[in-house]
């Protein structure tokens, strides 16, 4: 029997009932027609006006006054009357009905203008470009390439463990809904393997980038860009075919991750250590953030004892240091951290923040 070839991912379907679907700006006809039909009721009025005018002043009023009073009581400016009213009820009348027809076009009018700058190409290169800055003042930050079922999972940890980052999707429609899930990340419609691309997320002052489109294929060639434009950022790529792991690997991936081995490796470890796998889960459930998490001394810090570092709080737990290769568990209070040593620390945000202001501590 000939080897099944996975099928391309396919886009999340969208759970939510069409009320809350993302929002489609209307057609520019539709607002090309609404702006038409009150520029000609708002013409109308004005003819209309001015010749009414001119009817009741008589021979006392001049075109020119006519055409005032229209515009003035259309207007609301409220200045007086160029043309006498008091002995003429119908002519007051006529100017309630002018004011009436009038003053509801000129708002409709504007209304629509507004409508059409919001919802136009405009507001969005506006929007664009602010985005845009905000992500070139970014450092240590995440590019997650590809907001798919992988994708989404990465950046809603990213999210609950206060990481900032940048989204880079090629389908519009899935980057769209992104940004209505999350109002306010940044997020790049590009493709990842695009050196530019990546250039515009902020790959230059990077902390990493995870690789998490569909497509093997495509996430060899993102690490492949990301490592050759910052070859200090750390690269993760997933891939489904686990013969392409090594490849991924060539091409500057730092750590391959496959769904479908990790998805075996996990069944199993539920069946063999069910506590242990509960009680990762139930902390990956958690909404305070609370993780195993990976703490980098940095260049700066004078080396010292772990002692006199007082890392002692119920905010986090010192699990173990990694140290020029090697594992330490459960270091003692003797144990000496130095430069470039990794702490390993089941903490929250709070806590992650607490143990890093010590660590720059010189």
């Amino acid at each position: 029997m000939p080897a099944c070839r996975r099928a391309p991912e396919a886009p999340a379907i969208d759970p939510r009932p069409p009320s809350v679907l993302p929002f489609r700006r209307p057609s520019t006809s539709i607002h090309a027609l609404s702006l038409f039909l009150a520029s000609t009721v708002l013409v109308l009025v004005t003819v209309v006006g001015t010749v009414g005018y001119k009817v009741i002043g008589g021979e006392q009023a001049s075109w020119i006054d006519s055409f005032y009073m229209t515009f003035i009581t259309v207007a609301t400016i409220g200045y007086g009357e160029t043309i006498d009213l008091t002995n003429h009820p119908g002519g007051r009348l006529f100017t309630v009905a002018i004011a009436f027809v009038g003053i509801g076009a000129m708002t409709y009018m504007f209304s629509t203008i507004t409508a059409w700058i919001l919802e136009s190409d405009l507001n969005q290169s506006i929007r664009r470009r602010r985005m845009e800055r905000d992500i070139a003042g970014l450092e240590g930050h995440y590019i997650v390439c590809g907001i798919g079922r992988v994708g989404s999972n990465v950046a809603t940890e990213l999210l609950n463990t206060a990481r900032r980052f940048v989204v880079v999707e090629e389908a519009e429609h899935a980057a769209e809904a992104f940004a209505e899930r999350h109002p306010g990340l940044p997020y790049i419609v590009g493709d990842g393997a695009d050196d530019e691309v990546l250039q515009r997320a902020g790959i230059d002052s990077a902390a990493g980038v995870f690789a998490v489109t569909g497509d093997d294929s495509k996430n060899i060639v993102i690490a492949l860009s990301a490592r050759q434009l910052n070859p200090l950022v750390r690269v993760v790529a997933r891939v489904h075919d686990i013969r392409n792991a090594e490849k991924a690997r060539r091409a500057g991936a730092d750590e391959i991750v496959s769904p479908d081995f990790t998805g075996g490796m996990r069944i199993a470890s539920a069946m063999l250590r069910p506590h242990v796998v509960n009680f990762m889960d139930q902390m990956l459930r958690r909404d305070d953030g609370l993780r195993v998490e990976q703490i980098t001394v940095p260049d700066g810090f004078r080396p010292r004892r772990l002692g006199d570092l007082n890392l002692r709080s119920r905010d986090y737990v010192l699990l173990a240091t990694h140290e020029a290769g090697r594992w330490v568990f459960n270091p003692g209070d003797e144990h000496e951290i130095r430069p470039g040593h990794a702490l390993i620390v089941m903490v929250d945000p709070k806590g992650r923040g607490q143990v890093e202001d010590v660590l720059r501590t010189p």
